[in-house]
C-alpha cells in the first residue's frame, strides 16, 4: 500500500527470512517515493523490480535482469484483473481479510514464479470449484472457511490476524 504495509508477498526463490525482509524493505523504500510518471522498473544487482500501482496498492515483481519488463507488467495486470474478477474491484481490505483467497488466485496462475494459466475465467472457475469442494466436504456445524486457511505459513496466518496454529476466528 502507499503506507508501505505489505499485504501479500510470495517468493518463488529460496531466501532466508532476514533476506526476504531486507529485499522487501529495500524495494519498498525505493518504490514508494517515486512519482507516478517515473519508470516502473528498478534495476538492483542481477535482478530488476517491475511494479505497477492500482489506486492505493502497489504490485511489485522481482525478476531476473534478462526478463522482458513489458511481459512482467502484463502478468501483474492479469493478476490484478483476476483479483478484480473475484473480489469485484479489489481493494486493500480484500487482501487483508481474504489473504488466503488472494494466494489461491496467485498459485492458480503462477507455478514457481512462471505464468501457467493466463485465462482469468479458468483461474476463477478453479477457485470457485475449490471453495465448493471444501463446502461439500465440511462436516455439519463446522466452519468451511476455516478449512480454506489450512496450509498457510505463520506469516500468512499473522497477516490474517490469527495466532499461528489456531484455526478460524481472529485469534487475538
Amino acid at each position: 500500500s502507499r503506507q508501505g504495509k505489505i499485504r501479500l508477498s510470495e517468493f518463488f526463490s529460496s531466501y532466508t527470512e532476514s533476506e526476504k525482509r531486507r529485499i522487501i524493505r529495500d524495494i519498498t523504500s525505493e518504490v514508494l517515493p517515486r512519482q507516478p510518471k517515473m519508470c516502473n522498473i528498478i534495476e538492483k544487482g542481477d535482478s530488476k523490480f517491475v511494479y505497477r500501482r492500482y489506486a492505493s496498492l502497489y504490485f511489485i515483481a522481482g525478476v531476473p535482469s534478462d526478463m522482458n519488463e513489458l511481459l512482467v507488467l502484463e502478468q501483474i495486470h492479469l493478476f490484478v484483473e483476476a483479483l478484480d474478477g473475484y473480489f469485484n474491484s479489489v481493494c486493500e481490505l480484500d487482501l487483508v481479510f481474504s489473504l488466503h483467497k488472494s494466494l489461491m488466485i496467485l498459485f492458480e496462475m503462477f507455478i514457481g514464479g512462471m505464468l501457467c494459466e493466463s485465462n482469468k475465467r479458468d483461474v476463477l472457475r478453479s477457485i470457485i470449484e475449490a471453495e465448493e469442494l471444501v463446502e461439500e466436504t465440511a462436516k455439519p456445524g463446522e466452519d468451511a472457511k476455516s478449512q480454506l486457511d489450512d496450509g498457510l505459513t505463520f506469516h500468512e496466518q499473522f497477516q490474517l490476524g490469527r495466532k499461528p496454529g489456531k484455526r478460524g476466528g481472529r485469534g487475538f
